[in-house]
């Protein structure tokens, strides 16, 4: 199947040079707000977050009257990105040096490190790292007056929420409003929370906001030039399909269903087997690393394979230590995972990342495709693909497949618009000329007239088109049974006032235009002719020079990924996709009607008839029902 999204860059090298600090530009971006008491960076795996820390926590022990820094992360194998870091090398002002007694990311019972975290606000050292999990049972277990004058810092931070099940969320709000903590929080996801916020809106104001976005990152890299993201759909058994998608000519990361959904056989070890299998037989396993030597039955080649999906914790522990020393692309081809090996886990070889079955988080999938977009000069592709169950007519699940590959494919769009360039968008004045090349000038766009209008736009378009592309209606509409303008102007301004109940509806409008704009452009093409620059919409080509708001409002921002769907499946699988669609209707508004009905009169003008309830064309079905619901309501009224 072809690659939903193809993305080239053109390895500028910014985002990875260094200045004379020592700080990549994601880095310095983050150290301009370093007197922020909240800081909250949001930027893509590999982009130098943990070293971004580093500056910010050093500048605040020795500069702001910081005490103490705390940093947190998810699990122990990440706290190895904090370890000991000579700076000064660089150029910054003092070393990251963190005691051996205070670095709490080490095999041990929770209680000793909760007394250990203790032990250290209590005593000497500046800088500990530990996981959440002590974190937050350290918190249960002292004083919180201990937080005074302390820099919390917490790595991966969509695992907080605003959820009041959420103990580290509660952790965190307890923080801000009974002491004067400093606090940064930094995630490789856009998508905080997913459907549960992070923090509530109050608490996010408090924080500043450095946003670093996927395509600055992948633009500036030296070695990698292009990323691509695409979809495989087998029947039976994945075991089965997994060979047609895993090149073992390329370092892949494989990441196997969670055994609890459907995909999966409920026996993880066999399907380990059957994945080795149908590359080759095994040779040896090597004791000391774990490492599984298997011959490829195609020519003889020893293919080196890690197994993390084993339980049995001393191998385990082998074969995490040797992924964590690994200094050669050679030294090995391909990781088979489950669980692990997904957020904070460096292989910068890494070319594929291979995940089977539907994953109900976009955090999880980005963080999963972060682990093939390091830089790397033995790559200049990296690739991300998703091997889905194929909706069976057959099967008593069927909807749960057909929703399952809805939400793959939406977010394989929000990548999309994640890692494409970015443009910024102003009104069109008469005689007015764009002068920069990323500007694109727009008759009738509301440009956002207050602050918070702005905020949305800058920092949170990217989460909010997750909620966007999350939402149930939205997810029925987009294969297109609903007219673009009725998905454009009514559902989605719903879901931007639930998000942001506190914005007007000006601001609602200003909101909704970028996002429709923002979608629509980075879904199309851009191509130059001459001296004219022509953006593919709906199909065709349009002048750039004569862009506005009401043209782009007729157009599906998220059309292109189902057209390439409907030319990769079969017609019988289209059909069972539609036919489920079909059988859980989106219920026609006024909101909706208002804007169908002036097209319905145009159908019967063109057509010579009325659009017909009967008819195949789900946008000609949907103006009926139109008519029929703004009939029914003028009897209501007696009109």
């Amino acid at each position: 199947m072809p690659n939903l999204i193809d993305v080239e860059y053109t390895q500028t090298g910014e985002s990875t040079a260094t200045d004379s600090f020592g700080m990549r530009e994601m880095q310095e971006e983050a150290f301009k707000a370093r007197q922020s008491q909240y800081l909250l960076i949001k930027a893509p795996p590999a982009s130098g977050k943990s070293r971004a820390l580093m500056f910010l926590a050093l500048d605040k022990l020795f500069n702001q009257g910081v005490k103490k820094v705390i940093v947190a992360v998810p699990e122990r194998s990440i706290g190895a990105s904090f370890a000991n870091t000579n700076l000064t090398e660089h150029g910054f002002f003092a070393d990251w040096e963190v005691d051996e007694k205070n670095n709490l990311c080490t095999p041990g019972g929770d209680d000793s490190k909760v007394d250990a975290l203790k032990q250290f606000l209590d005593g000497s050292g500046s800088i500990l790292v530990c996981t959440h999990a002590t974190l937050r049972f350290a918190h249960d277990a002292i004083d919180e007056t201990s937080f005074d004058n302390v820099l919390l810092a917490i790595d991966e931070f969509h695992h907080v929420s605003a959820s009041e099940d959420s103990r580290l969320g509660e952790l965190l709000r307890s923080v801000m409003k009974n002491t004067n903590a400093h606090i940064v929080a930094m995630t490789g996801s856009y998508f905080r929370g997913d459907a549960v916020p992070v923090l509530d809106p109050n608490d996010e104001s408090k924080f500043a906001k450095v946003t670093y976005n996927y395509y600055q990152q992948l633009n500036g890299y030296t070695h990698l030039k292009s990323l691509g993201i695409g979809y495989h759909f087998y029947q039976g058994k994945y075991t089965d399909t997994v060979h047609e998608v895993l090149d073992t000519d390329l370092k892949t990361i494989l990441h196997i269903p969670s055994v609890q959904s459907g995909e999966s056989t409920k026996d993880k070890h066999r399907e380990v087997d059957e994945i080795i299998d149908s590359i080759g037989s095994v040779v040896s396993q090597d004791q000391d690393t774990g490492v599984i030597y298997v011959k490829r039955a195609s020519d003889g080649k020893l293919i080196k394979v890690v197994d993390l999906v084993m339980d049995e914790p001393q191998q385990r522990a082998k074969v995490v230590e040797y992924l964590r020393t690994m200094e050669s692309v050679d030294d090995l081809d391909l990781i088979i995972a489950l669980g692990m090996a997904k957020e904070g886990f460096d292989w910068p070889y890494c070319e594929h990342a291979l995940t089977v079955g539907y994953r109900g988080s976009l955090t999880e999938i980005i963080q999963i495709i972060g682990r093939c977009t390091r830089d790397s000069d033995n790559k200049s592709h990296a690739q991300f693909t998703n091997l889905i169950a194929q909706p069976d007519a057959g099967d008593g699940e069927v909807k749960v497949a057909v929703n399952n590959m809805l939400k793959a494919i939406t977010a394989s769009l929000l990548m999309e618009q994640v890692v494409a360039p970015n443009f910024k968008f102003r009104t069109k004045r008469t005689g007015e000329e764009a002068s920069n090349p990323d500007e694109l000038h727009i008759k009738g766009f509301k440009e956002p007239s207050t602050d918070r209008a702005r905020e949305i736009v800058e920092t949170d378009l990217n989460d909010l088109k997750a909620q966007i592309l999350q939402d149930q209606t939205m997810l029925k509409a987009m294969p297109g049974n609903l007219d673009p303008e009725v998905m454009n102007k009514v559902l989605i301004p719903k879901i931007i006032r639930t998000r942001y109940p506190e914005i007007n509806e000006g601001e609602v409008e200003e909101v909704r235009q970028h996002v429709v704009v923002d979608s629509v452009v980075k879904n199309g093409e851009i191509k130059e002719v001459d001296d004219k620059k022509f953006v593919l919409m709906a199909n065709r080509f349009i002048n750039i020079d004569e862009l506005n708001i009401d043209l782009i409002d007729q157009v599906n921002p998220f059309q292109k990924a189902f057209e390439i769907l409907s030319k990769s499946v079969t017609k019988q699988v289209l059909k069972v996709i539609q036919d489920t669609i079909d059988s859980t209707r989106i219920e026609i508004t006024e909101e909706e009607a208002l804007i169908l009905w002036p097209k319905a009169r145009r159908f019967a003008v063109e057509h010579g008839e009325k659009p017909s309830v009967r008819s195949n064309d789900p946008l000609e079905r949907r103006m009926a029902e139109a008519l029929l619901f703004l009939q029914k309501k003028r009897r209501e009224v007696g009109v």
